[in-house]
């Protein structure tokens, strides 16, 4: 059964909290970040993605990115943009995007859980990835994003969490993208925590490497810990809990950058392992059906009804069975988490994305997916295998800056 605990969160004065909310650091590069940041002195990427504030050339990995991470978030609490609450507490968070609500819990979940495995996972780690946001955590001492969890959906907490959502809110407002976002403090937390006893798994959603990164600090500091008392914070990391029945998972897509054969010689190599047929159609619209876009033309793409589909749940994905039959034979694609020569555009980027990127020839070509879907996620973390990278993709997607957590 998992276990959640209060957190004495820092957060927004309510007047910064829409300036201060920023997107997750990762589904951004640095110029990107710098364009959202600019001329907001209150957006959290300055804490987050704190090279924004050096120089253009800084190692965004440099031990100098850190401290000016840690340097702002410090800033941030004595200008009285950011304050921590005295008690510790729960929190209820909304999203609404497009009329869809999705209602969660905002609490630190257990590194042990993480560790035995009752904290399920999806999707390996890159160690880069999980090294610099170690060093974030060690050098700030604090947990600025949450990690997105879910569970199986349990009607009573649902209810609860909505009975919370009752009261007069912490924050509400709606960001630039459209996106309601609400907060509550719990009110009856003996309730919520009693509720959440009861179940006997949460599912990492988004957020591996934050999970990992807070396994990680937790075997530095514990290490060298030998103070005694009670559970350290950094025992725990942040995280915000959904139904599953709330969620939406939007395709993960595809583009090759470069590629050594003509179009023509793509297409022949192409209808030799999958039926193909110029369509015209940038979305699949099922399972089993991949869009292709290359020399300003849409095909759709189906699995040759001869084709056997794979009975492990990992292997009978489209996004694998793709990168058997297509992207490793033709395209000379090697490990997906590390080959330059391949790159992932998240669903909300949307299809005219994959469109520009090979009309203006940044790319060679493109593969639109049909989503994963939820079951799939449960049933692969729960035989403990893992997707292949760049799988799933979430939205909305949850603000920093709103809740921390002080390690």
């Amino acid at each position: 059964m998992v276990s959640i605990k209060k957190f004495k969160a820092i957060r927004p004065q309510p007047k910064y909290a829409k300036d201060v909310a920023a997107l997750p650091y990762d589904v951004m590069n640095t110029k990107e970040a710098y364009a959202m940041a600019q001329g907001n002195p209150y957006s959290f990427l300055h804490i987050t993605r704190s090279e924004i504030d050096l120089d253009d050339n800084i190692d965004p990995y440099s031990p100098i990115v850190y401290e000016k991470a840690k340097d702002n978030l410090n800033k941030f609490l004595n200008d009285g943009v950011l304050f921590q609450d005295e008690n510790e507490k729960f929190y209820v968070y909304r999203l609404i995007m497009n009329g869809r609500s999705q209602i969660g819990l905002v609490a630190l979940s257990s590194v042990a859980e993480y560790k035995n495995g009752t904290i399920k996972i999806h999707e390996k780690t890159r160690a880069a990835k999980v090294t610099d946001r170690t060093q974030h955590i060690l050098t700030t001492k604090a947990q600025t994003g949450p990690v997105f969890l879910t569970f199986r959906d349990n009607l009573n907490i649902c209810e609860l969490l909505i009975k919370e959502s009752e009261a007069e809110p912490l924050y509400d407002f709606t960001a630039n993208d459209g996106i309601q976002h609400t907060i509550w403090e719990v009110k009856q937390p003996e309730i919520i925590e009693s509720a959440f006893a009861k179940i006997p798994n949460t599912y990492i959603a988004d957020g591996h490497h934050r999970a990992n990164s807070s396994a990680n600090c937790y075997d530095i500091l514990s290490k060298d810990d030998n103070s005694n008392g009670d559970v350290k914070p950094y025992s725990y990391f942040l995280s915000v809990v959904f139904p599953d029945n709330q969620l939406e998972i939007m395709a993960y897509n595809r583009i090759i950058k470069s590629c050594n054969l003509s179009c023509n010689e793509v297409l022949n190599k192409l209808k030799e392992v999958v039926d193909i047929e110029e369509s015209g159609r940038a979305t699949p619209s099922k399972k089993r059906e991949v869009s292709f876009y290359m020399d300003k033309k849409w095909y759709s793409i189906t699995w040759k009804p001869t084709y056997q589909i794979p009975n492990d749940p990992v292997d009978a994905l489209d996004v694998s069975i793709l990168y058997e039959l297509i992207l490793k034979p033709i395209f000379n694609i090697g490990d997906l988490r590390t080959d330059n020569n391949i790159d992932f555009i998240g669903g909300i980027r949307g299809t005219m994305e994959l469109e520009r990127l090979v009309d203006s020839n940044e790319a060679f070509c493109a593969f639109s997916m049909y989503p994963v879907t939820i079951a799939d996620l449960l049933t692969i973390a729960d035989q403990g295998k893992t997707m292949a990278p760049k799988s799933t993709w979430f939205e909305p997607k949850l603000r920093s800056g709103l809740l921390v957590h002080k390690i």
